[in-house]
Protein backbone atom coordinates (compact mmCIF):
# COMPACT_ATOMS: atom_id res chain seq x y z
CA UNK A 1 0.00 0.00 0.00
CA UNK A 2 1.26 3.53 -0.94
CA UNK A 3 0.41 7.06 0.90
CA UNK A 4 1.30 9.24 -1.02
CA UNK A 5 1.33 13.39 0.80
CA UNK A 6 0.84 16.29 -1.55
CA UNK A 7 1.16 19.93 -0.24
CA UNK A 8 -0.11 22.76 -1.94
CA UNK A 9 1.75 25.99 -0.10
CA UNK A 10 -0.76 28.77 -1.41
CA UNK A 11 -0.06 32.86 -0.50
CA UNK A 12 -3.37 32.29 1.47
CA UNK A 13 -3.60 28.68 2.52
CA UNK A 14 -2.23 25.54 2.45
CA UNK A 15 -3.79 22.13 1.24
CA UNK A 16 -3.06 19.32 2.06
CA UNK A 17 -3.74 15.82 0.37
CA UNK A 18 -2.98 11.94 1.07
CA UNK A 19 -3.67 9.50 -1.29
CA UNK A 20 -3.69 5.66 -0.78
CA UNK A 21 -3.34 3.71 -3.98
CA UNK A 22 -4.25 6.33 -6.31
CA UNK A 23 -7.11 7.33 -4.11
CA UNK A 24 -7.88 10.77 -2.21
CA UNK A 25 -8.22 9.22 1.75
CA UNK A 26 -7.80 12.55 3.55
CA UNK A 27 -7.58 16.56 2.51
CA UNK A 28 -7.43 19.38 4.77
CA UNK A 29 -6.74 22.89 4.39
CA UNK A 30 -5.21 25.46 6.94
CA UNK A 31 -4.05 29.35 7.03
CA UNK A 32 -0.50 29.68 5.78
CA UNK A 33 0.05 31.77 8.72
CA UNK A 34 -0.91 28.79 10.78
CA UNK A 35 0.72 25.85 8.79
CA UNK A 36 4.21 27.40 9.54
CA UNK A 37 3.53 28.60 13.26
CA UNK A 38 1.74 25.03 14.54
CA UNK A 39 3.20 22.27 11.86
CA UNK A 40 6.41 23.17 10.96
CA UNK A 41 10.13 23.67 12.39
CA UNK A 42 12.71 26.30 11.34
CA UNK A 43 16.28 24.83 11.57
CA UNK A 44 17.85 26.67 8.42
CA UNK A 45 15.31 25.13 6.17
CA UNK A 46 11.30 24.63 7.11
CA UNK A 47 10.47 21.50 8.13
CA UNK A 48 7.14 19.88 8.34
CA UNK A 49 6.28 17.92 11.48
CA UNK A 50 4.23 14.95 9.95
CA UNK A 51 3.42 14.00 13.04
CA UNK A 52 1.62 16.95 14.09
CA UNK A 53 -0.23 16.45 11.33
CA UNK A 54 -0.97 13.17 12.55
CA UNK A 55 -1.09 11.34 9.21
CA UNK A 56 0.38 7.94 9.89
CA UNK A 57 3.42 6.74 7.58
CA UNK A 58 3.96 8.48 4.55
CA UNK A 59 5.89 7.03 1.04
CA UNK A 60 6.48 9.86 -0.36
CA UNK A 61 5.82 13.64 -0.07
CA UNK A 62 5.75 15.84 -3.06
CA UNK A 63 5.11 19.73 -2.31
CA UNK A 64 4.38 22.93 -4.53
CA UNK A 65 3.63 26.75 -4.53
CA UNK A 66 4.99 29.83 -3.20
CA UNK A 67 7.11 28.19 -0.05
CA UNK A 68 8.00 24.94 -1.87
CA UNK A 69 11.45 25.82 -1.88
CA UNK A 70 11.58 26.07 2.19
CA UNK A 71 10.11 22.33 2.67
CA UNK A 72 12.50 20.07 4.29
CA UNK A 73 13.87 18.83 0.77
CA UNK A 74 15.20 15.45 2.78
CA UNK A 75 11.49 14.99 2.59
CA UNK A 76 9.75 16.46 0.00
CA UNK A 77 10.63 16.23 -3.76
CA UNK A 78 9.63 19.95 -4.79
CA UNK A 79 7.38 20.30 -8.29
CA UNK A 80 6.69 23.68 -10.02
CA UNK A 81 3.15 25.07 -9.83
CA UNK A 82 2.33 24.25 -13.39
CA UNK A 83 2.90 20.67 -13.21
CA UNK A 84 1.16 20.44 -10.04
CA UNK A 85 -1.85 21.66 -11.58
CA UNK A 86 -1.96 19.87 -14.79
CA UNK A 87 -1.62 16.72 -13.30
CA UNK A 88 -4.41 17.32 -10.82
CA UNK A 89 -6.86 18.31 -13.56
CA UNK A 90 -5.78 15.20 -15.61
CA UNK A 91 -6.54 12.92 -11.89
CA UNK A 92 -9.65 14.55 -11.84
CA UNK A 93 -10.98 14.78 -15.04
CA UNK A 94 -9.09 11.92 -16.62
CA UNK A 95 -8.49 14.55 -19.74
CA UNK A 96 -5.23 15.17 -21.64
CA UNK A 97 -6.32 18.13 -23.91
CA UNK A 98 -7.55 20.87 -22.21
CA UNK A 99 -6.94 25.03 -21.29
CA UNK A 100 -6.56 25.00 -17.56
CA UNK A 101 -7.23 28.38 -15.71
CA UNK A 102 -5.92 28.49 -12.41
CA UNK A 103 -6.91 31.37 -10.67
CA UNK A 104 -4.87 31.62 -7.08
CA UNK A 105 -5.32 34.20 -4.16
CA UNK A 106 -2.36 36.53 -5.56
CA UNK A 107 -1.50 34.89 -9.38
CA UNK A 108 -3.17 33.19 -12.55
CA UNK A 109 -1.94 30.94 -14.64
CA UNK A 110 -3.48 29.66 -18.57
CA UNK A 111 -1.74 26.25 -19.37
CA UNK A 112 -2.89 24.67 -22.56
CA UNK A 113 -2.26 21.01 -22.53
CA UNK A 114 -1.95 18.42 -25.38
CA UNK A 115 -2.02 14.75 -24.87
CA UNK A 116 -1.36 15.29 -21.53
CA UNK A 117 1.61 18.00 -21.68
CA UNK A 118 1.69 21.22 -21.23
CA UNK A 119 2.57 23.05 -24.83
CA UNK A 120 1.54 26.88 -23.98
CA UNK A 121 1.42 28.93 -21.07
CA UNK A 122 0.76 32.74 -19.68
CA UNK A 123 1.27 33.83 -16.10
CA UNK A 124 0.29 37.08 -14.46
CA UNK A 125 2.21 37.05 -11.12
CA UNK A 126 2.25 41.35 -10.99
CA UNK A 127 -0.95 42.71 -10.23
CA UNK A 128 -3.53 41.11 -7.71
CA UNK A 129 -6.11 42.79 -9.64
CA UNK A 130 -6.96 39.83 -11.61
CA UNK A 131 -6.98 37.43 -8.86
CA UNK A 132 -9.07 36.05 -6.19
CA UNK A 133 -7.55 38.27 -3.52
CA UNK A 134 -9.59 41.52 -5.42
CA UNK A 135 -12.91 39.35 -5.10
CA UNK A 136 -12.20 39.20 -1.65
CA UNK A 137 -11.51 42.61 -0.70
CA UNK A 138 -14.54 43.76 -3.39
CA UNK A 139 -16.85 41.60 -0.64
CA UNK A 140 -15.45 42.73 2.15
CA UNK A 141 -16.60 46.10 1.11
CA UNK A 142 -19.93 45.26 -0.26
CA UNK A 143 -20.32 43.55 3.14
CA UNK A 144 -21.52 40.28 1.60
CA UNK A 145 -20.14 36.67 1.54
CA UNK A 146 -17.64 35.79 -1.24
CA UNK A 147 -20.44 32.64 -2.12
CA UNK A 148 -23.25 35.26 -2.60
CA UNK A 149 -21.56 37.52 -4.59
CA UNK A 150 -20.03 35.22 -6.78
CA UNK A 151 -23.95 33.99 -7.87
CA UNK A 152 -24.87 37.93 -9.40
CA UNK A 153 -24.07 38.19 -13.61
CA UNK A 154 -26.46 40.12 -14.81
CA UNK A 155 -26.43 43.77 -15.30
CA UNK A 156 -22.92 44.09 -14.12
CA UNK A 157 -22.50 47.98 -12.95
CA UNK A 158 -19.25 49.87 -15.07
CA UNK A 159 -16.13 49.58 -13.11
CA UNK A 160 -12.76 50.49 -15.12
CA UNK A 161 -10.25 50.67 -12.65
CA UNK A 162 -7.47 48.32 -14.00
CA UNK A 163 -6.02 48.57 -10.40
CA UNK A 164 -7.15 46.61 -7.16
CA UNK A 165 -6.74 49.44 -4.93
CA UNK A 166 -8.34 52.18 -7.56
CA UNK A 167 -11.32 49.69 -7.65
CA UNK A 168 -12.29 50.31 -4.39
CA UNK A 169 -12.57 53.91 -4.28
CA UNK A 170 -14.77 53.38 -7.27
CA UNK A 171 -16.83 50.75 -5.78
CA UNK A 172 -17.42 52.84 -2.88
CA UNK A 173 -18.69 55.60 -5.66
CA UNK A 174 -20.92 53.00 -7.11
CA UNK A 175 -22.41 52.33 -3.73
CA UNK A 176 -22.83 56.34 -3.01
CA UNK A 177 -24.93 56.89 -6.39
CA UNK A 178 -27.21 53.61 -5.10
CA UNK A 179 -26.66 51.46 -8.09
CA UNK A 180 -28.37 47.95 -6.33
CA UNK A 181 -26.56 45.71 -4.69
CA UNK A 182 -27.02 42.80 -7.34
CA UNK A 183 -25.52 45.17 -9.68
CA UNK A 184 -22.24 45.95 -7.61
CA UNK A 185 -21.73 42.43 -7.78
CA UNK A 186 -22.25 41.31 -11.04
CA UNK A 187 -20.07 44.36 -11.85
CA UNK A 188 -17.33 42.69 -9.19
CA UNK A 189 -17.56 39.98 -10.94
CA UNK A 190 -17.43 41.03 -14.85
CA UNK A 191 -14.74 43.33 -14.01
CA UNK A 192 -12.50 40.32 -12.87
CA UNK A 193 -13.59 38.73 -15.97
CA UNK A 194 -12.45 41.56 -18.25
CA UNK A 195 -9.02 41.29 -17.16
CA UNK A 196 -8.58 37.54 -17.07
CA UNK A 197 -9.59 37.53 -21.11
CA UNK A 198 -6.25 39.28 -22.48
CA UNK A 199 -4.49 36.34 -20.70
CA UNK A 200 -7.05 33.80 -22.45
CA UNK A 201 -7.39 35.37 -25.49
CA UNK A 202 -5.11 33.08 -27.07
CA UNK A 203 -6.49 30.15 -25.74
CA UNK A 204 -10.70 30.37 -27.05
CA UNK A 205 -12.36 27.87 -27.70
CA UNK A 206 -11.71 24.67 -26.69
CA UNK A 207 -12.51 23.02 -23.16
CA UNK A 208 -11.81 24.87 -20.30
CA UNK A 209 -11.09 23.56 -16.77
CA UNK A 210 -11.11 25.96 -14.07
CA UNK A 211 -9.51 25.83 -10.55
CA UNK A 212 -8.71 27.43 -7.45
CA UNK A 213 -11.17 29.17 -5.55
CA UNK A 214 -12.57 30.92 -8.33
CA UNK A 215 -14.18 28.13 -9.92
CA UNK A 216 -16.88 28.11 -7.70
CA UNK A 217 -17.48 31.73 -8.65
CA UNK A 218 -20.74 30.47 -10.98
CA UNK A 219 -21.03 34.36 -12.32
CA UNK A 220 -17.35 34.07 -14.02
CA UNK A 221 -18.28 30.50 -15.30
CA UNK A 222 -21.16 32.23 -17.00
CA UNK A 223 -19.12 35.17 -18.60
CA UNK A 224 -16.31 32.63 -19.71
CA UNK A 225 -19.00 30.15 -21.62
CA UNK A 226 -18.87 32.47 -24.67
CA UNK A 227 -15.37 31.62 -25.52
CA UNK A 228 -15.14 28.06 -24.88
CA UNK A 229 -17.46 25.32 -26.03
CA UNK A 230 -17.05 23.40 -22.99
CA UNK A 231 -16.16 24.02 -19.53
CA UNK A 232 -14.94 20.79 -17.33
CA UNK A 233 -15.91 21.49 -13.59
CA UNK A 234 -13.72 19.39 -11.13
CA UNK A 235 -14.72 18.48 -7.70
CA UNK A 236 -11.62 19.85 -5.93
CA UNK A 237 -10.88 23.24 -7.76
CA UNK A 238 -9.18 24.11 -4.60
CA UNK A 239 -6.85 21.32 -3.93
CA UNK A 240 -6.10 20.79 -7.54
CA UNK A 241 -2.48 21.75 -6.81
CA UNK A 242 -2.34 19.32 -3.66
CA UNK A 243 -4.18 16.62 -5.65
CA UNK A 244 -1.49 16.66 -8.82
CA UNK A 245 1.25 16.54 -6.21
CA UNK A 246 0.29 13.03 -5.50
CA UNK A 247 -0.48 12.04 -8.80
CA UNK A 248 2.66 13.15 -9.49
CA UNK A 249 4.76 11.06 -7.06
CA UNK A 250 2.35 8.29 -8.44
CA UNK A 251 2.95 8.15 -11.59
CA UNK A 252 6.97 9.60 -11.58
CA UNK A 253 9.25 8.62 -8.02
CA UNK A 254 10.20 5.33 -7.96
Amino acid sequence: MMRILGIDLGSREVKIVLMENNLIVYKKKVSTMRFYRDYCSFDGKVGVDLEKLDLGQVDKAVSTGYGKNNTDLKRFTPINEIKAHTYGAIYQTDLKDFILLDVGGQDVKVVKVEKGVTTDLELNEKCAASCGRYLENMANILEISLDDMSKHAENPVDLNSTCAVFSESELIGKIAEGVEMERLCAGVNYSLYKRLRPLLSKFRGARLIITGGVANNSAIKKYLKKDYEEIVSIEEPQFNGAIGCCYYGSKFLS
